[in-house]
């Protein structure tokens, strides 16, 4: 990507011109960032991060590989603790009440969680059970995803046999099979053809509302088309959140904070 500055030694922990008032949280957020910082022994690898994210909305987490977004997100779904600060979803804290924040979440690594030796309908009952859900309320789980992602087709398909662009529905079928408040997406466009990039994010945009979307990524295209607000990231450091619709250029603003 044109622009992308990747230095050789990490940015010091510093407050940020974008994070704002420390503690504040607005009444319709549905997940609270404070003072976030991630250290992997000395090396920080997320400084004092402060974010606020809406209830219902696309939130996009951009940078480039390294700039601490796969970091972030795997904080906000408890797979890593904070070395400092803390992250509320859904109003439970990640740290003090783990299992209750986990459930709020549906989760698409960019390595996607998939048993290829299954039917796709045999992985979304098995998601399913792994949930909680009891079998009837699974079976009807499975019909709503399938619908919701358009999977109907190739519910009685071996997942070995799909394409990159359907076994991307599959892992965020298997996200959404528990109606969570929040679904997370590490880099979901990545490895797919143009045609299923457009699909994906249409996929994406048709959850909005729904559920509360925060993902990543490094093509500032992808973002422009599928965000409503997005969060620069470099060097472990918050630059700058926007309003996509109000930031006519936002390739221009990239460059400039970074």
């Amino acid at each position: 990507m044109r622009g992308l500055r990747l230095w050789k030694s990490p940015l010091p922990c510093a407050k940020t011109r974008s994070q704002g008032k420390r503690g504040h949280r607005r009444d319709s957020s549905v997940i609270t960032i404070e003072n976030v910082t991630k250290l992997y022994g000395q090396t920080p690898a997320l400084c004092d991060i402060t974010l606020d994210v809406e209830r219902g909305e696309v939130l996009s987490l951009l940078g480039p590989n390294g700039s601490g977004k796969t970091t972030l997100l795997r904080l906000l779904t408890g797979y890593l603790s904070p070395t400092a600060g803390r992250l509320v979803v859904a109003g439970y804290d990640t740290v003090r009440q783990p299992m209750e924040a986990r459930r709020q979440i549906g989760y698409v690594p960019e390595a996607l969680p998939l048993y290829v030796h299954m039917r796709v309908c045999e992985f979304l009952a098995f998601m399913g059970q792994l949930r909680g859900l009891s079998p009837g309320t699974t079976a009807t789980a499975i019909a709503r995803v399938s619908e919701r992602v358009h999977l109907r087709e190739v519910l009685t398909a071996p997942i070995r046999t799909l394409s990159r662009g359907y076994r991307q529905r599959v892992a965020i079928a298997q996200a959404l099979v528990h109606s969570p408040a929040i679904l997370i997406l590490d880099e979901p466009t990545n490895g797919l053809d143009p045609r299923q990039i457009i699909e994906t994010r249409h996929l994406i945009r048709s959850l909005a509302g729904a559920c509360t979307v925060v993902m990543s990524s490094h093509i500032l295209s992808e973002v422009e088309r599928t965000a409503d607000r997005v969060a620069i990231l470099l060097q472990g450091q918050l630059l700058g959140v926007r309003t996509v619709a109000d930031t006519p250029d936002l390739e221009a603003l990239f460059l400039s904070l970074t």
